[in-house]
């Protein structure tokens, strides 16, 4: 599976952007999709997963009820949809795909995931 994200840019603190990830293939349904952040010098943290149905998602807190992750299987994309962005949400955004059949847990844990897009930079000002 290869990954491509897109959608950063430059937003005001308040303001709104919608990233998306397209995947290569045709088994993007069999995967799990998530989301993680970096920035320079930091570890790559978790932002948000969703199964393969798109019907169960998981947050982290620093993102739930801001951010919202879905998927168009029919399309092989998945989205993050990031509202009332706060200057603390500037990184580079990844999206990463684990397969279905290696289960739920951990998630939130970068190591578990076997494929990574190239990032894309959010930029928040104040």
């Amino acid at each position: 599976v290869q990954l491509q994200a897109s959608g950063g840019g430059l937003v005001q603190a308040g303001g709104s952007l919608r990233l998306s990830c397209a995947a290569s293939g045709r088994t993007f349904s069999r995967y799990h999709m998530a989301w993680f952040r970096q920035a320079p010098g930091k570890e790559r943290a978790f932002v948000a997963a969703i199964r393969p149905g798109g019907t169960s998602t998981y947050y982290a807190d620093s993102v739930k009820g801001r951010f919202t992750i879905s998927r168009d299987n029919a399309k092989n994309t998945v989205y993050l949809q990031m509202y009332s962005l706060k200057p603390e949400d500037t990184d580079v955004y990844y999206c990463a795909a684990r397969r279905s059949d290696r289960g739920w847990s951990d998630i939130d844990r970068s190591s578990v995931f076997d494929y990574w897009g190239q990032g894309t930079k959010v930029t928040v000002s104040s």
